[in-house]
């Protein structure tokens, strides 16, 4: 539901009807003064471009249906809602007073899907792009955690890191909070 809801209303916004982008952009300044609240959620299901649609929606589709089995389906969408305001509220608290900065995108969703994934399958190998070995799934999530802090202090990126980094985070917690034995699996794990 959430994959096909992403594609259907990226795509109309991107090929058919371009006001839909421009109406769902999140602009943090604007979000009070202009009263722009659906654009917290409407956001995160329109895309800037096909690049970002497809490899948002490929990392969606790679991670999201385990943790839907694993979660329920009632959970993971709280998960997922939860990772996208989260998100948002990072956004919006760093860019509070920048006119001109408006983002979109389901990255803060994906990022708390990510790193809930990897709480529960810590020792799957994951593949990245141009970097034909596989990588432990806790190595990654500490490698994305470090780089989106880092990129979200660098201010010429068109990227928005803090959804990334305030998403990953949302999801770490989300799993602290729904399912604590997962923690202690991957304590237990850890350590032998």
């Amino acid at each position: 539901m959430i994959l096909g809801l992403n594609l259907f209303v990226s795509l109309l916004g991107l090929y058919g009807f371009p006001k839909i982008v421009e109406h769902s952009l999140f602009r943090p300044y604007w979000l009070f003064r202009k009263k722009q609240y659906a654009s917290v959620c409407m956001s995160g299901f329109v895309h800037a471009n096909s690049a970002h649609l497809l490899f948002n929606m490929v990392t969606f589709y790679f991670f999201a249906f385990p943790m839907e089995r694993v979660l329920g389906t009632v959970q993971f969408v709280v998960l997922y809602v939860v990772g996208l305001l989260c998100g948002q509220l990072g956004t919006w608290f760093k860019q509070r007073n920048n006119p001109a900065y408006a983002s979109l995108g389901a990255s803060g969703a994906i990022s708390a899907v990510l790193l809930a994934y990897i709480v529960y399958f810590p020792t799957h190998s994951l593949y990245l792009l141009l970097i034909p070995v596989p990588i432990p799934a806790f190595v990654v999530a500490i490698a994305f955690l470090a780089y989106s802090w880092f990129a979200s202090n660098k201010r010429d990126s068109k990227i928005n890191h803090d959804a990334h980094l305030y998403g990953a985070l949302s999801g770490l917690l989300h799993v602290g909070l729904v399912d604590h034995q997962a923690y202690k699996n991957l304590l237990a794990l850890l350590q032998g």
